[in-house]
């Protein structure tokens, strides 16, 4: 259970126990919700509960409008993959950023991205904790993610570290909801099992008619992304790790009793995905 499903409505202490109690096995936290409360702490308590850490939501944005800036915010994601570190989690999640303010250089915002998370996988190796970059919808390519197709991502990784003899430390997170839609899924999927790079696997639903871009996700089984045909995808793969649920919902799902929107997310990972 990524607890952005949930809506960022309760303490992290409170969302731990709601998630054991619903029967989930992993959680997969954010950055705000671990703000003010020591990192070691937190991890005993979802140890305690029973659960797993299927990943660390999520990056600080890389491109940036100066280089001051810049060196901050990888500073920052230093810090976030320590704490991921200390939470134990699969991986640190990687949502890279979009263009900086003011600017209309693509090129030049995806070559920060190269040269930012070449500097984050340095130190991801000294911390142990494994790197999953995320691809995002194209349409958030402006403010979001100039990572925006997984051969994309996939391509980066095997720039910075080319076919490990281990496990890979730099790898992707497939999120439904953002790559759903490519024609090049299947291989992209196939491409990342071959390399072992699958480190997290996301789920939700694009609804038909989305009234909100970012925060409109359906939950499962009810918009028009076939979940059973990419699942059985990412596992052929090779990947055995957690089926995560990430749903923003503003205008449904966070409207609810987390217990409501738990109790729905476990039905429906049984029966539609």
């Amino acid at each position: 259970m990524n607890t952005a499903t949930l809506g960022f409505r309760q303490p992290i202490a409170a969302t731990i126990e709601a998630v054991a109690r619903a029967g989930f096995g992993a959680i997969a936290p954010w950055r705000r919700e671990l703000e003010g409360e020591p990192v070691e702490s937190v991890a005993r308590r979802i140890r305690d509960a029973g659960l797993a850490v299927s990943g660390y939501c999520r990056s600080t944005y890389i491109p940036a409008a100066d280089r001051d800036a810049f060196a901050a915010g990888l500073a920052d994601n230093r810090r976030a993959i320590d704490q991921a570190a200390a939470l134990g989690a699969a991986c640190f999640v990687m949502v890279v950023g979009g263009l900086p303010e003011g600017s209309r250089d693509l090129p030049d915002a995806r070559a920060q991205l190269v040269e930012g998370t070449a500097a984050l996988l340095d130190h991801a190796r000294k911390a142990g904790m494994r790197l999953a970059l995320e691809p995002l919808h194209p349409m958030y390519a402006a403010d979001r993610s100039v990572l925006n197709t997984l051969a994309q991502a996939l391509d980066l990784a095997a720039a910075l570290e080319p076919a490990p003899a281990d496990a890979p430390m730099l790898g992707v997170a497939v999120d439904v909801y953002h790559v759903w839609w490519d024609p090049a899924l299947s291989a992209g999927i196939a491409r990342a099992g071959r390399d072992r790079r699958i480190l997290a696997y996301h789920v939700s639903d694009w609804r038909r008619e989305t009234r909100d871009l970012l925060n409109d996700r359906g939950m499962m089984g009810d918009g028009v992304i076939d979940l059973r045909a990419i699942r059985a995808a990412v596992e052929s793969a090779g990947y055995t790790g957690a089926v995560e649920v990430e749903i923003f919902s503003t205008l449904d799902w966070w409207r609810r009793e987390p217990a409501e929107t738990l109790a729905a997310c476990a039905e429906r990972l049984q029966t539609v995905c």
